[in-house]
């Protein structure tokens, strides 16, 4: 497996459907969102956190950048492009960081993307089947050229237009949108 990956993480979004910051919420451990889901990226990957600047724990300091899309608060795919500019290397992973479990989904797509040289993107499977182009693991050179010259405000199910494996994780990969979805978002499955 590729060890030089990098992952861009998804942390600028507005929390409109929670009512409040949503990666700053605890979970029933203590710890808030966007800190599981950092504490869960595969050692020795690099993090780019695309969002505004936060507070992460000292363990995972030394690997997480920072930086805002542009503009600010211009959507996924802005963030997405964002990350992009930082990255090295031939593959990268985009996670949600509303998602605590993503870096245990992250191993199972970069495998499925290198086992598959005909693919340029290895995309996780929601619960019901449809692809998630916000967890998932892309070719750099195919996702710089999918990507928009303007992406700020555009769908990012346009990286689905890049051919692509789907790939079921076997384990719920749950994000946090309500209040609700707290509850037990952090025991594994």
């Amino acid at each position: 497996m590729t060890s030089s990956v990098n992952v861009i993480v998804l942390a600028g979004g507005t929390s409109r459907r929670f009512g409040s910051d949503k990666l700053a919420a605890l979970l029933p451990d203590g710890r808030s969102v966007l800190d599981h889901c950092l504490w869960g990226m595969p050692a020795g990957w690099s993090v780019i956190v695309v969002g505004p600047s936060r507070v992460v724990p000292s363990s995972v300091t030394a690997r997480v950048r920072f930086v805002q899309e542009t503009p600010a608060g211009g959507g996924p795919l802005a963030g997405i492009a964002e990350g992009l500019a930082l990255v090295g290397g031939e593959v990268v992973c985009v996670a949600p960081g509303d998602a605590p479990r993503a870096g245990s989904a992250l191993p199972l797509l970069v495998a499925a993307l290198e086992g598959d040289s005909s693919v340029e993107a290895a995309v996780l499977s929601d619960g019901e089947g449809q692809p998630n182009p916000l967890l998932a693991a892309y070719r750099v050179n195919a996702l710089r050229d999918a990507m928009p010259s303007s992406p700020a405000n555009l769908p990012a199910r346009k990286l689905l237009s890049l051919s692509h494996v789907l790939v079921q994780p076997g384990f719920d990969v749950v994000d946090i949108d309500t209040p609700a979805d707290l509850e037990g978002a952090d025991r594994p499955e």
